[in-house]
């Protein structure tokens, strides 16, 4: 609809041109697009009655614009930080854990300066490559076992690998209620073998172990998807190159969100 202007003997039509609607998110999204936490941990805040938008308690499901200001316990959180991607090389003996007040979490002992968070895990006695970072989005894409992304590993055993080891292993092995996807095992040497998984399930690569009658005596991750550990040393970290970033991105394209606990 335009206004009418009459100007002596002419009719002039002013059109207006609607505004833009204003972008809006939920608001789990917005807390974990800040580098705060990961969404599924805002929705525990949220549930916890520990946000507010705009000085309100805020519930599940509400949504926010980038006008809105929102708190967490009290702190006011930015919407403008840069995407942080790291690759750590985490030391034997590290929680991964965001959970600050337990000891030797991986929080305290990487000490970045700004907030990040792993993205999956690997136990405390275990070694190598994880990821660290601020982008909430990318958390449930690189997790979920249904995307096929490779996880890949050296683990040494306390006992001689047999070929009927190895076949097992790559075939299946029945732990936690279910069988293990089929996967890429190569013997090394005697007590040394490398596994390639598409799959997180807790404590997955020593429970197939123990389950074949073998004890792991170290195991060291190697690869994400398209990003290896490389010369990191344990505790070191670096940023993903602009190279890592663009490939790991066309790998995530077409991946679902849901969420897999990742853990070996």
């Amino acid at each position: 609809m335009g206004t009418l202007f009459r100007r002596k003997s002419r009719m002039v039509v002013v059109d207006f041109l609607p505004l833009p609607p204003v972008e809006s998110k939920r608001l789990n999204k917005a807390i974990s697009e800040t580098g705060f936490c990961s969404r599924r941990e805002a929705d525990r805040f949220i549930e916890a009655g520990q946000v507010r938008v705009n000085g309100a308690v805020a519930g599940l499901g509400v949504k926010v614009t980038p006008d809105d200001k929102i708190e967490v316990n009290g702190e006011m959180i930015s919407k403008e930080v840069p995407k942080i991607y790291l690759a750590f090389h985490k030391p034997v003996g590290i929680t991964c854990t965001t959970d600050t007040s337990k000891k030797d979490n991986i929080i305290d002992y990487i000490n970045f300066p700004e907030r990040i968070f792993p993205i999956g895990r690997l136990d405390k006695p275990s070694e190598g490559l994880i990821f660290m970072t601020n982008d909430g989005d990318i958390v449930n894409k690189i997790l979920r076992a249904g995307n096929n992304h490779e996880k890949e590993y050296i683990v040494n055993v306390n006992r001689k690998i047999t070929q009927a080891f190895i076949r097992q292993m790559s075939n299946g092995v029945p732990i936690l209620d279910t069988v293990t996807k089929k996967c890429r095992v190569e013997r090394i040497n005697d007590f040394t073998f490398r596994i390639i998984l598409t799959q997180g399930l807790n404590r997955q690569i020593r429970r197939m172990c123990k389950h074949l009658g073998y004890e792991v005596t170290r195991l060291k991750r190697m690869r994400i998807m398209n990003i290896s550990l490389g010369k990191l040393k344990p505790g070191q970290y670096r940023h993903f190159s602009p190279k890592e970033l663009q490939e790991i991105n066309q790998l995530l394209a077409n991946s679902i969100k849901t969420e897999e606990a990742s853990e070996n």
